[in-house]
């Protein structure tokens, strides 16, 4: 019987047991056990503080998911196919070519929303004279409208977050740059209530969705580098400017973008589609 309590007591307090970490073979990388268990102690040592070595954290790159991974989203947009870029750039520069005299200073792809919410794909092209803004159809590769702004006429520019009324049922989130180049008194009531009225005096753009597709597209699509070179090309043809059309100097800015709307029901449907990107819809079959 004392035998017997002998071993009970041996078992009760695991005496005979030690832990054993489970590897595969090959494996060299130590255990999180065994490094506590390394560093929490030998007696003979100076105590250290312990320290647990953690996989890096995954967190960021959840939140924020680097499109460099889902190639498949980038290749639906048309503006990403090999060549669609520079062949609009191309054809814009042979626009260009009927206005001699001008300079291209450089060339951005952007998004524009208009005065009714919807985002529509626009390339940009500054001229040391003009700012041209271009629809251009990448499916077919044609431009398909273009706008001439003289850069002598642009009298304000805004940056600043996009705001809505507080009635306003479709509402966005961003920053995004504003354009002015005509008087907002002298807009009709007309053409500013009619979504597809081209005489609005004002234009304004944020980051195309494509910015971080590559590096390329980083470069064309970064608003802080068009709203340098635009800037910097208004001032120089306020300087050179002699016609009835100049302004006084242009003024910079920072504060809130207003988009007037309120129901907002047309530009829910068109942004959440992307109808405004030359996109691939995919294929409809019975």
């Amino acid at each position: 019987m004392a035998c017997e309590a002998e071993k009970m007591s041996k078992i009760g307090s695991f005496e005979g047991f030690q832990p054993v970490s489970l590897k595969q073979e090959g494996d060299d990388q130590p255990s999180e056990t065994d490094q506590l268990s390394t560093e929490e102690g030998d007696p003979g040592k100076d105590p250290e503080p312990s320290r647990i070595s953690r996989q890096p954290s995954v967190t960021e790159s959840t939140l924020y998911p680097n499109p460099y991974h889902q190639p498949y989203v980038s290749r639906k947009y048309f503006v990403t196919r090999p060549g669609a870029i520079e062949t609009a750039m191309e054809d814009l520069k042979g626009h260009m070519a009927k206005t001699p005299g001008e300079t291209i200073q450089g060339f951005w792809l952007l998004t524009e929303i208009d005065h009714w919410n919807n985002e529509k794909e626009r390339i940009l092209l500054v001229t040391d004279k003009t700012l041209l803004i271009c629809k251009y159809d990448f499916i077919m590769l044609s431009c398909v409208q273009l706008q001439r702004i003289p850069l002598s006429t642009v009298y304000r520019i805004c940056l600043g977050k996009f705001v809505f009324p507080g009635m306003s049922l479709d509402k966005r989130q961003g920053e995004g740059l504003r354009i002015y180049w005509g008087s907002l008194e002298q807009q009709s009531l007309l053409s500013r209530w009619n979504p597809w009225s081209t005489e609005v005096p004002y234009a304004t753009f944020t980051e195309h969705p494509m910015k971080y597709t590559s590096e390329k597209f980083l470069e064309i699509c970064k608003l802080s580098g068009f709203t340098s070179k635009l800037v910097a090309a208004i001032q120089n043809a306020h300087k050179n400017s002699t016609g009835s059309g100049r302004r006084k100097g242009l003024m910079v800015l920072t504060e809130p973008i207003l988009i007037e709307t309120y129901m907002g029901l047309m530009s829910f449907i068109g942004n959440r589609n992307k109808l405004g990107y030359s996109l691939a819809r995919g294929s409809i079959g019975f």
